[in-house]
């Protein structure tokens, strides 16, 4: 599957969502691997198995083995991290919690060491919390791409690039429940 197959998949209704996708695939302001990795880590936080399939078959021979297996890692420890911070983030106005000063005991070590340029794996990382709804992380990782010298209009071209990838997911596995929901009810 590719991304044309893809956006051939999307009903009329998300017409603006196949043009989005094919604008963002080729849009100048990131480095291929910028883009690629995004893309891919975004697709793997949507957990759509069709739209993932279709990204990693486009965007995966663009990117080195590190490269391909650092924008992976950033879907997985972004999975992790995006809960446990929300979690803080979210209970940081209760009087009594302690949670943003406890330390979090969970391993992360891959983003210190990620096989790639420590700024796209930041940028990788920025997109998938935004995908997952961390404003903790999003805000962390968004000032190490600004102290990496990221512009503001690269920073908004990954989430960019999230917000149509989780989108393209969400229609597609709403299509999918549509189309069997139709077929239950014609039985």
């Amino acid at each position: 599957m590719s991304l044309d197959s893809l956006k051939t998949r999307l009903p009329e209704y998300a017409r603006d969502l196949k043009l989005n996708l094919g604008s963002l695939a080729t849009e100048p302001g990131l480095t291929e691997q910028q883009r690629a990795g995004t893309f891919i880590a975004t697709a793997l936080a949507s957990r759509e198995a069709s739209v993932i399939q279709a990204i990693v078959a486009e965007f995966a021979p663009r990117l080195s083995p590190e490269a391909l297996e650092a924008a992976k890692a950033a879907a997985a420890i972004m999975g992790m991290n995006n809960i446990y911070y929300r979690f803080v983030h979210m209970m940081a106005h209760e009087p009594s919690a302690n949670y943003k000063t406890m330390p979090a005991k969970l391993r992360m070590n891959v983003i210190g060491k990620p096989g790639v340029d420590k700024a796209d794996f930041e940028l990788w990382s920025l997109a998938v919390s935004a995908v997952n709804g961390c404003g903790m992380c999003v805000e962390s990782h968004e000032a190490q791409l600004r102290k990496h010298g990221f512009s503001e209009e690269q920073v908004q071209q990954a989430v960019r690039i999230a917000a149509v990838v989780h989108a393209v997911a969400a229609v597609i596995d709403g299509e999918k429940a549509l189309s069997g929901e139709i077929a239950a009810a014609a039985e």
